[in-house]
């Protein structure tokens, strides 16, 4: 590495939410544990996602609304590196850049929270599914897989869009506007919120969206530098997982905000894949586990996507 590569400053681009700057600060330290002596600087963006926060997601284009500005301040050269929540990008590569950094992923289960009033009430009788629920109650969620597994389980619930970042969303289930609401468990765990957790609602309840809890940085292709630097903080079950439930999401032709539930293991050289497809209702369900090898997940997460094609689920998709 030259002088002036090991001088050089790293940009990060992030958005500018609790939960981002979370994200692109412990890449920075991760950056910074391997080279202390460089400079690691934070760029925040706004995107459409964050600036518009009444629309409902699926509303809004669908794809990349929370990542295209990102993406472009890199292409741009105002930055070197963005930082994406991996459940939030495309799995169509844009030119010019390439995913170089997935890290450990953190819990990638969704939760139920309950207004405090009712948590604080329960105690130690808190329940371990959706029975806690009372007919008909109000459930905020902005996701549409979440919701045609809410409604696939208890079909009685009454699903209302939620949009805003998780402590606007926390501020309005505590204001009455909803009877609970469905969050990702990764991001209570980093911005310090486990306490507001009711239930963890883990398979075959809920499976978790494509890359739920886990993180993707994208560089310029052309920045071996940076490439460099992304692999060393990249972990390989955590790549081989979600390459895996991307690739599924990618032969289905949906969008990162499609009725979609994946759950990938890693147990040596193996890994598995289950995924899900629901119609927003919740009435139908087609379900596909493969086995193979993790050094491959990519025609792993193929494999399943052909099964549940062919088992009916593009119908789904295409009404979407």
């Amino acid at each position: 590495m030259s002088a002036e590569e090991s001088g050089r400053t790293i940009r990060i681009a992030t958005r500018e939410s609790q939960l981002a700057l979370w994200q692109a600060n412990y890449i920075k330290d991760e950056l910074k544990k391997r080279s202390p002596e460089r400079n690691v600087e934070l760029i925040p963006v706004s995107t459409i996602g964050d600036r518009d926060r009444t629309e409902a997601l699926a509303n809004m284009g669908g794809m990349g609304v929370f990542t295209r500005e990102v993406q472009r301040v890199v292409l741009d050269h105002n930055a070197d590196i963005a930082v994406h929540s991996l459940k939030d990008l495309p799995t169509e590569s844009i030119a010019g850049l390439t995913l170089a950094g997935i890290p450990p992923r953190e819990s990638r289960f969704d939760v139920l929270v309950l207004p405090e009033c009712l948590l604080s009430c329960m105690g130690e009788s808190a329940c371990n599914d959706l029975s806690c629920l009372s007919i008909g109650a109000r459930i905020g969620t902005g996701s549409l897989r979440r919701q045609s597994q809410l409604l696939h389980a208890r079909p009685d619930l009454q699903v209302l869009n939620i949009r805003g970042n998780v402590e606007t969303r926390i501020k309005k289930l505590n204001d009455g506007e909803y009877d609970a609401i469905i969050l990702a468990e990764a991001g209570l765990h980093r911005l310090n919120l486990k306490q507001h957790i009711a239930v963890v609602l883990q398979p075959p309840l809920m499976l978790p969206a494509v890359g739920q809890a886990a993180l993707g940085i994208e560089c310029r292709s052309d920045d071996s530098l940076v490439i460099e630097l992304l692999n060393a903080i990249s972990d390989q079950v955590t790549a081989a997982e979600v390459l895996a439930e991307r690739a599924c999401l990618r032969a289905l032709r949906a969008g990162c905000h499609a009725p979609v539930g994946t759950l990938s293991t890693c147990h040596g050289s193996t890994l598995t894949l289950q995924g899900i497809v629901l119609s927003p209702d919740g009435t139908q369900r087609f379900q596909a586990t493969e086995t193979g090898p993790s050094s491959d997940p990519e025609t792993l997460g193929e494999r399943v996507a052909q099964k549940l094609i062919e088992d009916g689920a593009s119908a789904i998709l295409q009404s979407h």
